[in-house]
């Protein structure tokens, strides 16, 4: 059955139905499990062509000595008037002695949609999987 794909709203979003984060409409591979949601090549052309905005990675060192120490990660996006859109907790956990934890942060910016790249064009709800995201 041919289905006649349906034009985006920029910012639209969905659920992935592999991790079940909240994603952009528009994505044919999860940013976050990595599964393909679709095969469109358009699609998969435009994400690729995805430029990263923002790339900022950091490390975080237990002493040798010490006890455990606690930590958790906080993302906070902010309007150009300083309001806060949102605030989410990432991640939590543990440090060990002499333990370490890198940390990155990216914002990748996608090209304009075309068309012909909505979900109901080659919609596929099994993934053929693709690295996981570490833990």
């Amino acid at each position: 059955m041919n289905v006649a794909a349906r034009p985006l709203t920029p910012g639209k979003t969905r659920t992935c139905p592999h991790c079940k984060a909240t994603i952009l409409e528009s994505l044919s591979i999860c940013p976050g499990c990595q599964h393909h949601l679709r095969f469109d090549n358009e699609a998969v052309r435009r994400q690729v062509a995805a430029t990263s905005a923002l790339r900022v990675e950091g490390l975080i060192r237990h002493p040798p000595v010490g006890e455990p120490l606690e930590y958790f990660v906080v993302v906070s996006i902010r309007n150009d008037r300083g309001e806060e859109v949102t605030r989410q907790v990432v991640s939590v956990g543990a440090l060990q002695n002499s333990e370490k934890r890198t940390f990155t942060l990216s914002v990748e910016m996608l090209p304009p949609d075309t068309g012909g790249s909505g979900p109901s064009k080659g919609y596929s709800g099994s993934g053929t999987g693709g690295p996981k995201a570490a833990p």
